[in-house]
């Protein structure tokens, strides 16, 4: 194992958070879409007979699919804006699925009883909603791949077996802190730690 002083953890490339965020995002918008094409937009948050396989659509319905497909897209770009989609999907869609079970009537306490049910809830949308929470936690709490970057006057030799298998860190020489580096090591440096990955 390599220990040095001034070395540095990156996230780099495209991670795995990232590809699950566009594709489940896709997915939204694209069953949002097909979903107006279906409904179409009279009579917005009422019940309509216009669904996929088991579960209901209706125009409010597809336009929070197409809204949340949407945000996914814009999330996906970054590593983690894409965890903050996760937890968004996460929360979002597990309210939905108490909510939901609350109009079945599984909970017999609604305090949103009055709200009546305007995103055309049934059961099996209950179970797919909770699928979608779990999906959102997935994303969420993705390991990321990482990269050490340890300075050359700092480090012990660096071998192939400084890779670490289980978590996904690799371990890679860097020009000196101070020294050239390379373009994007030097904005890194300025940019400091953040979101932004």
């Amino acid at each position: 194992m390599v220990h040095a002083h001034g070395a540095r953890i990156r996230v780099e490339g495209l991670q795995p958070a990232q590809v699950l965020a566009a594709l489940v995002a896709v997915v939204f918008l694209v069953f949002g879409i097909v979903g107006f094409t279906r409904t179409g937009f009279g009579d917005f948050a009422g019940h309509h007979d216009a669904g996929f396989w088991r579960f209901s659509a209706n125009p409010m319905n597809n336009l929070v699919h197409v809204v949340t497909g949407l945000l996914g897209l814009a999330l996906a770009f970054g590593s983690g804006r894409a965890r903050v989609f996760g937890w968004l999907l996460f929360l979002g869609y597990g309210v939905l699925f108490v909510w939901g079970l609350m109009i079945a009537g599984t909970i017999t306490a609604n305090p949103f009883a009055n709200a009546g049910n305007p995103l055309d809830l049934t059961a099996s949308d209950n179970w797919l909603h909770l699928g979608i929470a779990a999906l959102g936690l997935v994303i969420a709490v993705l390991p990321a791949r990482r990269r050490v970057r340890v300075p050359e006057e700092a480090a012990d030799p660096v071998t192939p077996a400084d890779t670490n298998a289980v978590s996904g860190t690799t371990v890679e020489r860097s020009a000196p802190v101070g020294g050239a580096g390379t373009a994007e090591d030097q904005a890194a440096e300025k940019r400091g730690p953040g979101l932004a990955h």
